[in-house]
């Protein structure tokens, strides 16, 4: 379809003075101005129905709404996440192919990697943080321990006869920062996920887990294992009957599993600037602070600035912790 004359004689008008200014080409700024124009692309490096993907979900369908054009989430799982970091940072810098990565891709793997093929703090450029939720510190239905206090002063007393289960490295960072916290030594189990490490804990394999709230919340409620308490400093209204981290007595333990949008490095600031600006109007949307409110998920939508800054600080903490606790690097 033409353009009207009148907004032709404009544009070119506009390019002409650009051009006699030696300003940098208007097309690029047009194409900028109209970005999405056709279907863009998540990449997640998880498979379907984590956390991650739950919140990719949410946000493609919420921002396909707004701008008329398709958002297709791909799934891209494996190798500690770097299948899904090499195909959004492969792919042309365009603004087209989002990443919506965690705290590992994002954060812990820059503290447990000798050589990481990326780098999460140059190669990409952050958009929003989009949500943070709790973990729980969950044991055995048929557990001894019948407090956070109970399990905490018997491994006290007891140095490396407890272990915990752990699904990934993040959760092992975790439960490092619980033993730190609470001066206790306790041994790590690996399992290969997160769902794997709470079966452990149903199977009564292991003592204890940290474990994002989100996959055990329905298993706590029906008795299948038991939560000692929430790392918040409230209670979720999910899970009325489980004390909050500061009600436990370990205050600082405010274990957070979070999700963000980030992107090429190379991708022009007036693109990501637009990015942000949809992830946040998807994010403010009624329906979407509706489902993150019953799923006990805080909203974040920060400015590329702040999570730029989070990410920082996580690393800092992360690496601190892998030293202390002496986890190989691998």
């Amino acid at each position: 379809m033409q353009q009207p004359y009148s907004s032709r004689r404009r544009f070119l008008g506009l390019a002409a003075a650009a051009l006699a200014a030696g300003i940098a080409p208007l097309p690029a700024l047009a194409a900028e101005d109209a970005f999405p124009s056709r279907p863009m692309r998540f990449i997640v490096p998880f498979p379907a129905g984590s956390g991650t993907d739950t919140t990719a979900r949410m946000f493609a369908k919420k921002i396909g709404e707004l701008t008329g054009q398709g958002v297709v989430v791909e799934n891209k799982p494996g190798g500690n996440g770097f299948i899904g970091v090499q195909t959004a940072l492969n792919a042309p810098a365009d603004g087209y192919t989002v990443f919506i990565g965690s705290n590992s891709t994002l954060s812990t793997n820059a503290a447990t990697f000798r050589k990481l093929p990326y780098d999460p703090l140059t190669d990409f450029a952050p958009i929003t943080l989009l949500s943070r939720g709790p973990c729980v510190v969950i044991v055995p239905a048929g557990s001894p321990y019948r407090t956070l206090a109970e399990l905490l002063d018997d491994a006290r007393k007891r140095p490396g006869a407890l272990n915990y289960g752990t699904g990934s490295i993040s959760y092992t960072l975790y439960s490092e920062w619980l033993n730190e916290l609470a001066k206790i030594k306790t041994t790590p189990v690996p399992y290969k996920g997160a769902g794997d490490a709470i079966n452990g804990v149903m199977a009564a394999n292991v003592d204890f887990a940290v474990v994002d709230a989100t996959g055990a919340i329905e298993l706590v409620r029906g008795g299948r294992i038991r939560a000692l308490a929430y790392t918040a400093p409230q209670r979720s209204p999910l899970l009325p009957d489980v004390p909050s981290i500061v009600e436990a007595g370990l205050p600082d333990f405010l274990a957070y599993n979070w999700v963000a949008a980030a992107i090429s490095a190379r991708t022009p600031p007036a693109v990501v600037k637009r990015l942000q600006d949809l992830f946040t109007q998807a994010g403010n949307a009624p329906d979407v602070r509706d489902y993150y409110t019953r799923q006990s998920t805080k909203l974040i939508l920060s400015s590329p600035a702040e999570m730029l800054q989070y990410q920082k600080d996580e690393i800092v903490r992360w690496k601190r912790l892998a030293a202390v606790a002496k986890i190989p690097l691998q």
